[in-house]
């Protein structure tokens, strides 16, 4: 159980803050670090919000105002030094925070996580985590329930999004009767779903298009068609003009091909390695495998990064899902050892 007392101790109790969420931010980080802000702003709180990223083309529509800044390019380490509580939404692994790792580990400021996802790393913060959360943005809809803030449309909006892109449009195995009746309340509170999805999903650019073509046009099968898996390097992203962010869901698509139960992609960064991404609807432990090579995630969906060439990289993470999906005692000696 989450210690609601002592967060709402904490707000109550201090006045500047500063939100911050993981790198490659999907949906339920950004909808949770805008819906906590406005609803730490509803207290009269003065909130900051800092990441080490640019906001995605696809995910801006939630920032109008552009309240989310980089690092080092919009605020200086030296602007948050006055923080008093820093909060770091839908992670708690130093590997997924980039150059506000730094600051984490420098801060004098009082240090919160609000996290659903399985595995913690030491970050030296006081913990508010539920791992059978299917969002981080029910924990903080739950914040807000707690401090007595009323739903608002500005708080509804970017939840929602936090709520529908962690539960693939609520068609995840995550998705519950109670994942239904918060989605509902957010309704009702001046979200409107149709607007949101298509400007989440119906405003793709022709250069996305092309890559997930040519990500499809990779795709492999093996295990009797059990495992799917494909990749995108850079020769993709430059014959297609599409940005890093246009990679977000492909992996999804995948495992529309009937007859898979487990999907992996691999996604070569500007900088060098391979984001990997896990999907599994079958006893494959996608957080197991992906905390053998430092990541980590849920058991139907989770993340990691490895520092190789295409094909050792490919070769590493596609063993480890074989040998995983192939043995069954191996599944076993995954989640109770990690090796």
């Amino acid at each position: 159980m989450i210690p609601w007392s002592r967060f709402v101790e904490i707000v109550h109790g201090h006045q500047r803050f500063v939100l911050t969420t993981h790198i490659r931010p999907d949906g339920d980080a950004v909808g949770s670090e805008l819906a906590m802000a406005e609803i730490l702003a509803s207290l009269g709180k003065d909130v900051v919000l800092c990441n080490d990223f640019a906001l995605p083309p696809n995910l801006r529509f939630l920032d109008p105002q552009q309240t989310l800044k980089q690092l080092n390019v919009d605020v200086s380490v030296e602007q948050l030094a006055d923080r008093e509580v820093l909060m770091i939404l839908d992670t708690s692994a130093w590997a997924q925070l980039g150059a506000m790792g730094d600051v984490i580990k420098t801060t004098n400021a009082l240090k919160v996580v609000l996290d659903h996802h399985v595995g913690c790393d030491d970050l030296g913060a006081e913990l508010f985590k539920n791992e059978k959360a299917e969002a981080a943005g029910r924990l903080v809809i739950e914040a807000a329930d707690q401090l007595g803030v009323p739903l608002g449309r500005e708080i509804a909006r970017p939840a929602l999004v936090a709520l529908a892109t962690d539960t693939g449009w609520f068609r995840f195995s995550s998705t519950t009767a109670d994942t239904l009746r918060l989605a509902s309340r957010l309704v009702e509170a001046g979200a409107v779903p149709d607007q949101l999805y298509q400007e989440l999903y119906e405003t793709d650019t022709h250069a996305r298009l092309q890559l997930i073509g040519r990500s499809l046009a990779h795709s492999q099968t093996e295990l009797d068609g059990r495992l799917i898996h494909t990749w995108i390097d850079q020769s993709d992203f430059a014959a297609t003009g599409a940005l890093p962010s246009d990679s977000e869901d492909i992996i999804n698509m995948t495992l529309a091909v009937g007859g898979t139960e487990a999907a992996v992609i691999l996604v070569e960064q500007p900088t060098g390695g391979f984001k990997i991404s896990l999907r599994s609807r079958c006893p494959l432990d996608c957080s197991a495998i992906a905390r053998r090579f430092n990541g980590g995630g849920h058991k139907k969906a989770a993340g990691a990064f490895i520092h190789d060439s295409l094909e050792a990289a490919r070769e590493e993470i596609l063993t480890a899902v074989r040998e995983a999906m192939e043995q069954p005692l191996t599944n076993h000696k995954l989640l109770t050892t990690g090796h």
